[in-house]
């Protein structure tokens, strides 16, 4: 961690001009999991999703969908990507892993990885368009005390909650990234969708730095980890 630490801050300090200091970016390393869950995705500052006539149609056949059976869950029955920001919504840890040039999240949930290179711009390159992945193409940078990762080139498999919430290939995220105290860390995540939402809107998540938890084997089928003391989780 040390020699990270230490190329990291050489990387910084090569790429200021000549006088200028720059304090490092914040270390985000190690294992979180949330406090609270929520099935239902929550919207900053309350309300319903500002859903458009289209998404509010493609919003009821995946509710009646779900409950009828003629929609799979399919994240939860073949252990597929979540997709965001539903994969930040779980109720099983996660963790992160920081180098010079790009950040890694492992989630334990479905074994999800997502490879965030730093300072590279976001743009409408030829894989992001010909090869949409669950979790999207993500791009990060720092502002100040702030990871910022932006998503795009998301394909149509996945829901943006637990309930079926819809998204299209056009879906748009902005996650930023922040410690709240020594322990807590929180994302709040903005959706960008103008075929199926009338606007952009956010929804936040806070976890704790959990230092006596390791991931563990997830495997669809198997037994797993017991999340029972998660608020918000579904007691069999």
């Amino acid at each position: 961690m040390r020699s990270v630490r230490a190329a990291w801050a050489v990387l910084l300090l090569a790429s200021l001009p000549a006088g200028q200091a720059q304090t490092a970016p914040p270390d985000f390393s190690g294992v979180y999991w949330a406090t609270r869950y929520h099935a239902r995705i929550q919207l900053l500052g309350g309300g319903d999703l500002p859903l458009t006539a289209a998404g509010k149609a493609a919003y009821d056949k995946n509710v009646s969908g779900l409950n009828d059976g003629s929609i799979i869950d399919e994240a939860r029955k073949f252990c597929v990507p979540d997709g965001i920001p539903r994969v930040l919504a779980t109720p099983y840890p996660f963790q992160i892993f920081q180098q010079p040039g790009q950040i890694a999240m492992i989630h334990e949930l479905n074994h999800q990885v997502r490879i965030i290179p730093l300072n590279k711009p976001i743009e409408k390159t030829f894989e992001v368009m010909t090869l949409p992945h669950y979790n999207g193409h993500s791009f990060g940078r720092f502002e100040g005390d702030t990871l910022v990762v932006e998503s795009i080139g998301f394909n149509e498999k996945t829901f943006l909650d637990a309930t079926g919430a819809p998204h299209t290939d056009e879906l748009h995220t902005i996650e930023r990234i922040r410690k709240i105290s020594p322990t807590d860390l929180e994302i709040v995540v903005t959706i960008r969708d103008s075929a199926y939402y009338s606007r952009d809107w956010q929804t936040r998540f806070v976890y704790t730095l959990r230092k006596d938890v390791r991931l563990e084997d997830y495997i669809c089928g198997e037994p797993h980890r017991d999340i029972s003391s998660v608020e918000g989780v579904r007691r069999p």
